[in-house]
């Protein structure tokens, strides 16, 4: 099917002269004023797949049949080619601006029409088909992501998933065991307490929902155990860097836990200051009939460490923070001062120690 061209000049030999270069390959359509022109758009808006438009027109001129058709809102499916004499940089400046595909000089020439109209229509063929696809696959998106929610939902309810999540609170207690054993053997052999306090902390179902979502994954058991490493978390506060290691080593170490990953971002810190030792590690629970592994993230750090992952933790998550970039670059300063004093502490302690002894 031939495409309709709409060809708006009050001047009739341009008309004709458009209409004969253009005839084999497109319906031609001529208005000789912008009123016309726009009772024919009215008529044959779904079919127009160009517009060539004179501005020189008694009553409507063509910059106001341009707004028109941007007011409601042609703009964007039909393109506007503008036939005229004028050469002027402001003139063409102020076309563009207004949204006006591209222009064709007069006087015109066969060629030159054919090729920039062809040009014109094809490009707005092929944005329209990809709009249209971008618009269909974003319905069904949505309709996919609303049908993931609700399956989300009844998850949430389901007695399956809380039983994931009491497993995963067992881990924790597992792994909180096993550091206080740690803690009462360490201190009998060093005289002293290898960390200050654990914390820890299972992931809300909100959490899971998006971190899932953000991963691309549908919210289910299967995929909350394969992808997720951070639904049971512990928190480890030392005193000084090098307990950090030595505990980690020690928890590790056990026949029956498994590290799966370890990132250790004390010797190589993110770029915003952020340091601690994260493991991943896999842990056996004893249920009344089974015993299961679960992964759970184990994080150490000095008690300064923590005191600066609290406060930056804050700052991420306040949407409005007046010179946040300023408080970031302090941030980061304070990281590195951060690690000087652990670093000092810890050779007062060394010195001290030696002394005692």
């Amino acid at each position: 099917m031939q495409g309709r061209i709409l060809v708006v000049d009050d001047v009739e030999v341009n008309r004709e002269l458009l209409h004969n270069m253009l005839k084999d390959d497109y319906v031609v359509e001529m208005a000789g004023n912008g009123e016309e022109a726009m009772q024919k758009l009215l008529r044959h808006k779904e079919d127009i797949a160009a517009i060539l438009l004179d501005l020189q027109m008694p009553g409507k001129d063509g910059f106001a049949v341009i707004r028109e058709i941007k007011e409601k809102g042609w703009l964007d499916r039909i393109p506007v080619l503008i036939i005229s004499s004028e050469r002027a940089v402001d003139v063409e400046n102020r076309c563009l601006s207004m949204g006006v595909s591209d222009f064709i000089h007069k006087p015109f020439e066969a060629s030159t029409v054919k090729n920039r109209v062809k040009n014109t229509v094809e490009l707005f063929a092929w944005k329209n088909r990809l709009e249209q696809e971008v618009e269909r696959q974003t319905e069904t998106l949505k309709q996919q992501s609303q049908i993931i929610k609700r399956q989300a939902e009844q998850l949430k309810g389901a007695e399956a998933f809380h039983t994931l999540m009491m497993q995963y609170r067992c881990a924790i207690m597992e792994v909180e065991t096993k550091l206080k054993v740690l803690n009462e053997a360490f201190s009998r052999e060093y005289k002293r307490n290898p960390f200050e306090s654990i914390k820890s902390r299972l992931k809300t179902y909100d959490s899971i929902y998006e971190k899932l979502r953000r991963k691309g994954y549908p919210v289910t058991l299967e995929n909350i155990e394969e992808h997720l490493a951070d639904v049971a978390g512990v928190r480890v506060i030392c005193s000084f860097p090098d307990d950090i290691y030595r505990l980690a080593r020690l928890l590790i170490n056990q026949d029956d836990i498994i590290l799966l990953k370890q990132k250790d971002y004390i010797k190589n810190p993110k770029e915003n200051g952020y340091r601690s030792l994260h493991l991943i590690i896999s842990i056996p629970i004893f249920l009344s009939n089974e015993k299961k592994f679960r992964k759970v993230e184990v994080q150490f750090r000095t008690i300064a460490m923590d005191f600066w992952a609290s406060l930056e933790h804050k700052l991420k998550y306040k949407k409005y923070v007046e010179n946040a970039e300023e408080i970031v670059e302090q941030l980061r300063i304070c990281a590195d001062s951060i690690e000087i004093l652990d670093y000092q502490m810890q050779d007062i302690r060394d010195k001290i120690d030696r002394h005692s002894d």
